[in-house]
This record gives structure tokens, C-alpha cells and sequence, in this order.
């Protein structure tokens, strides 16, 4: 399975719970995933198969709702190669 990129940006709607402790929660299921990541201002990119990421997104989202948001928007970015892999490192590396 080729490696992708996969930037989620969830945006959790409440009008009683803080947005930020509820994107924690997205952000903590994605750290207990154990993929390679990295949290951004506005989006948590991960790297790794596209099946294993698409799936982790999914629990985040729902992690998110279990917390008690009554709504999520998810935004999604993918950069995939048709023949190598994409990397992470091969971007931000220099930095």
C-alpha cells in the first residue's frame, strides 16, 4: 500500500463545550493511533496508508461527538503519488 498524506481539520460545533477540548479529543486519537503526524494551527497532518488514515479520521470525528459536540465539519486534503510514496519529511524537512 502506497504511504499518502492526510491533512483533517475537524471544527466541532457546540454551544455549551469548549471547541478546543473537543478538537483534543480528535487529536488524542490520532496520537494513540501511533501513525507519524503533526499538529498544525489548523490541521493535524498524518502520514501512512490511505485505508489506515481514512479510518483514524473516522474515529476522530466520532471521538469528537462522544465528547458532546452536536456537529462536526471535517475537511480533508490528500496528497497521493501513483507510483512512490509521500512524505512528510520529503516537505518540511529542511525547516
Amino acid at each position: 500500500m502506497p504511504i499518502i498524506n492526510l491533512g483533517i481539520q475537524i471544527v466541532p460545533k457546540s454551544k455549551t463545550l469548549d471547541s478546543y477540548a473537543l478538537v483534543d479529543k480528535a487529536i488524542e486519537v490520532i496520537q494513540q493511533s501511533g501513525i507519524k503526524h503533526i499538529v498544525t494551527p489548523f490541521e493535524t497532518v498524518m502520514e501512512g496508508p490511505q485505508e489506515e488514515l481514512m479510518e483514524i479520521a473516522r474515529r476522530a470525528q466520532e471521538a469528537v461527538l462522544a465528547a458532546g459536540a452536536e456537529e462536526v465539519l471535517v475537511y480533508y486534503r490528500m496528497q497521493i503519488r501513483k507510483n512512490s510514496d509521500v512524505s512528510i519529511e520529503d516537505k518540511i524537512g529542511k525547516y
